[in-house]
């Protein structure tokens, strides 16, 4: 079956952009590394986005948002068009039934790109199998948290961790069922 994976990068106190959305905290030139990035895009052929990070991801990629022509691209959202794009599909449907529908079909894994939102909602739903997360070393204070605060409890497994020379460290987690 296929899985739903959030693959994320989060400042060390767990934020994943300021208040105002900017990450450019990300870009910092010691922080280029792929980290394992190439793999990872390797391994999913659908990306998942929150209309937010949808709408951030138009300024730096184009109607395609850099994934590529083979990578179908699935936006929440209750404002956008309801016509499909390109590669891109508006959902407004619930995510229990799209998660169900996606997962049922032949494909790769699925890369939950987020934000925090949409994260939440699946997360909610049941319907996130792990998270890969690289934490990068810096506060920045306040932001954007990984996951839209609400109260939950979801265990999570450690599958792996490797600490990068820069001091980036990933984080593998299985979503426990």
């Amino acid at each position: 079956m296929r899985k739903i994976i959030v693959y994320i990068a989060t400042s060390a106190d767990g934020y994943i952009a300021r208040p105002d959305g900017d990450f450019s905290w990300l870009n910092d030139p010691r922080y280029k590394n792929n980290y394992g990035f190439e793999e990872f895009v390797n391994s999913i052929d659908t990306v998942l986005w929150g209309r937010k990070t949808y709408e951030i991801g138009l300024k730096f990629g184009g109607k395609n948002l850099g994934m590529g022509p083979n990578v179908r691209n699935y936006v929440f959202s209750r404002t956008l068009p309801d016509k499909s794009a390109g590669t891109i599909e508006f959902v407004k449907e619930s995510v229990k039934e799209f998660a169900t529908r996606l997962r049922a079909q032949a494909g790769k894994d699925i890369w939950m790109m987020g934000g925090a939102a949409i994260i939440a909602a699946f997360l909610d739903a049941g319907e996130i199998d792990g998270f890969s997360i690289h934490v990068i070393p810096i506060f920045i204070g306040e932001g954007i948290p990984l996951v839209q605060p609400r109260h939950r409890s979801i265990p999570l497994r450690l599958l792996s961790t490797k600490a990068f020379e820069d001091g980036v460290v990933h984080l593998s987690y299985a979503v426990e069922r």
